[in-house]
């Protein structure tokens, strides 16, 4: 009889069927996959080179530069989170010593100062307290003192509920020679954003909110101001991976052969098409109606509750994610844990900032409809009525 050679058996988890519970997603991402969806991405792989693949990539390229409103040519999907695309737009457009200026009011304002710092860029911090938003002249003094080359700002602000105004911005930043980066993972197909006029340079989201694909691949695209910048550079980006000279080229956006890069995620991809599809199919602003009707009907609803909303002014309440003080005398992971445990419904408490003072509500994509809103509104009034029972 052979003696193994093996010390490590087996792990027992793995030797039984993979469960995974049912429950309706309404914290701030990911939101659930539809069945459409789950089945494109369900596909039996092909090769990342073959002909059908890059005509999938293709129509997620034309599907992007509609959701964003744009024709810019370098418009593609990054091979990872909406956290690779932020790198990404970063990475690509500073260098050592270059000077950014980043307006933060929540955690992603905080994250990309983090990453601008370590590619050694000259970081300058714009501040407001959480679930308040940035007004033009906030802006334009912040470009007149500091001088940068680009500015960092975020349209939807999952941390703490704010969704934040761009008009304008576009055009200011370019008088002041700056441009203008947005992050709008928890905006875009929600809440309207208009690329091409609104003159922002560098836009990117995430796949699995409003797009209701899983994460792992995330849409972004450059203006020429944005691409010429790139191309100036006296460095090359200090990632290949998310090199955009490279992406550029294996998305045919160059204008010149393809060439292999890196083997793509193809399924997340096949994900990817079929959310844009679905967006493209109901159209941009049925979407942002569908968004911001549910939105309005669940800030009623909480207000009904007897709960306070966290962002005060209306305008500027994200129609995707919305943040409701913790109330008095209750705690959230108390109040999480019970919708989860009972109602199989996730909801989630404060990030960064925010942390242990609001609840976050995510209707998104298909997950915003009236019933999800009529049925977390249940289960908040089962959960506080549960737990005040609970203290007496």
């Amino acid at each position: 009889m052979t003696t193994s050679l093996l010390r490590v058996p087996p792990p027992q988890g793995l030797l039984r069927p993979l469960a995974v519970p049912e429950r309706l997603l309404l914290g701030p991402g990911p939101s659930n996959v539809p069945p459409r969806i789950l089945a494109a991405g369900g596909r039996q792989l092909l090769g990342h080179m073959h002909p059908e693949v890059l005509q999938v990539m293709d129509e997620i390229k034309v599907g992007i530069q509609y959701a964003f409103q744009t024709q810019n040519q370098l418009t593609l999907a990054i091979s990872g989170t909406g956290h690779c695309a932020m790198e990404a737009a970063l990475l690509n457009l500073l260098e050592h010593g270059d000077t950014v200026l980043v307006a933060v009011n929540g955690i992603w304002g905080q994250r990309a100062v983090d990453i601008a710092r370590r590619l050694g860029a000259d970081v300058h911090e714009l501040l407001k307290p959480p679930g308040e938003y940035f007004a033009p002249w906030d802006i334009e003094e912040g470009l007149a003192r500091h001088k940068p080359s680009v500015l960092f700002i975020t349209h939807g602000e999952s941390s703490t509920g704010v969704l934040q105004p761009l008009e304008g911005l576009g055009e200011l930043c370019h008088r002041h020679g700056c441009l203008l980066l947005v992050d709008a993972v928890a905006s875009l197909g929600g809440a309207p954003i208009f690329m091409d006029q609104q003159e922002i340079d560098v836009l990117y989201s995430g796949s699995q909110k409003v797009l209701n694909a899983p994460p792992g691949s995330a849409p972004i695209s450059f203006s020429e101001r944005a691409r010429e910048k790139m191309l100036r550079r006296k460095t090359k980006p200090p990632s290949f991976y998310l090199d955009m000279g490279w992406l550029a080229n294996y998305w045919g956006c160059d204008g010149e052969p393809r060439r292999y890069h890196h083997t793509a995620p193809i399924n997340s991809f096949f994900s990817l098409r079929e959310g844009l599809a679905v967006l493209s199919e109901l159209g941009l602003e049925s979407s942002w109606e569908r968004h911001r009707a549910n939105c309005t009907l669940l800030c009623q609803g909480l207000r009904d509750l007897g709960l306070e909303l966290f962002v005060k002014e209306e305008k500027v309440r994200l129609p995707t994610i919305t943040t409701v003080r913790v109330p008095e005398g209750y705690n959230w992971k108390e109040i999480t844990a019970f919708l989860m445990d009972n109602h199989a419904i996730e909801i989630a408490g404060g990030l960064g900032p925010s942390a242990g003072k609001v609840l976050r509500i995510g209707l998104m994509g298909c997950n915003s409809t009236s019933g999800n809103v009529e049925r977390v509104l249940r289960a908040l009034r089962d959960a506080l009525s549960h737990l005040r029972r609970s203290r007496l």
